[in-house]
């Protein structure tokens, strides 16, 4: 959990807002340090979390949440995380030979005509049912890491854009909770690209009208430098009377082993 980045979103664990559907976007750099600090941050607020993690084991979130000072292992015990290994489901689909997981969340894999409804039914049941053991969890909390990754399996785009529209109205409309997303985009901005990049760039720009929330990770428009590791744009939408409204501030970043520094554009020493 980056306090900074708390501050900048003026929200703790203790204090925060609920039913927000928050989209988290990289494009040429790696976004994926905020959904570890969503992910710490969540568990630290005493929320019931549902993890889709579909581009890195167990072991790898682990082992970073453990330099963010959250046990996932504990939290998997004590009912407060759900976890889904995507590629260890993935593989015991596509390779014969591999332990079957007992999970039919991935069985788009094996007959495409299925869609994501069984990935859905997978987040409906794990938000609906009580978390072990006899603590009381807070708001439900649905992360995923990466939705893109679902367009390389050869899922459409308005697959996609469905199976969040149901999750968003499951955890953030009828529960009340949070959802979090990431989408990798590897083209520039303006680019028009063929096959995943196309995807995720109409998923992108999907997702972007619909959260509530949006932080933009990218690299330096400057290029390559040792001190700063990019620029984050935070977009705030808030939806009012008289219309929505839109706030937007840019930050530069430095990632380091267990935290993230943060910088208004310019304040930097490093970058002008």
């Amino acid at each position: 959990m980056f306090t900074e980045l708390n501050s900048i979103l003026n929200t703790t664990p203790d204090s925060f807002t609920q039913g927000e559907f928050i989209l988290v976007s990289e494009r040429q750099s790696d976004a994926s340090f905020l959904i570890h600090h969503f992910l710490s941050f969540y568990l630290r607020a005493r929320c019931k979390v549902c993890f889709l993690g579909l581009v890195q084991s167990f072991s790898h979130y682990s082992a970073v949440s453990q330099r963010l000072g959250v046990s996932l292992a504990q939290a998997k015990e004590k009912g407060q995380l759900v976890f889904l290994e995507g590629l260890k489901e993935s593989l015991s689909i596509l390779d014969p030979q591999e332990a079957n997981t007992g999970s039919q969340a991935m069985d788009f894999l094996r007959d495409p005509a299925v869609g994501l409804r069984c990935l859905y039914e997978f987040v409906r049941s794990s938000v609906s049912s009580p978390g072990g053991g006899e603590e009381e969890w807070g708001p439900l909390v649905l992360l995923v890491d990466d939705l893109s990754v679902l367009l390389s399996l050869g899922v459409s785009v308005g697959a996609v854009l469905d199976f969040s529209h149901y999750c968003r109205a499951t955890v953030c409309s009828q529960q009340q909770g949070n959802v979090v997303m990431l989408v990798r985009c590897d083209g520039e901005e303006d680019e028009e690209d063929d096959g995943d990049d196309e995807g995720s760039e109409r998923l992108l720009k999907g997702l972007s009208h619909q959260c509530s929330l949006a932080l933009q990770v990218r690299g330096l428009p400057t290029g390559y430098c040792r001190d700063i590791h990019g620029q984050v744009e935070v977009c705030w939408r808030r939806r009012q009377a008289d219309g929505q409204h839109t706030q937007k501030k840019l930050f530069q970043y430095k990632v380091h082993d267990k935290g993230a520094s943060f910088f208004a554009r310019g304040t930097s020493s490093a970058v002008l």
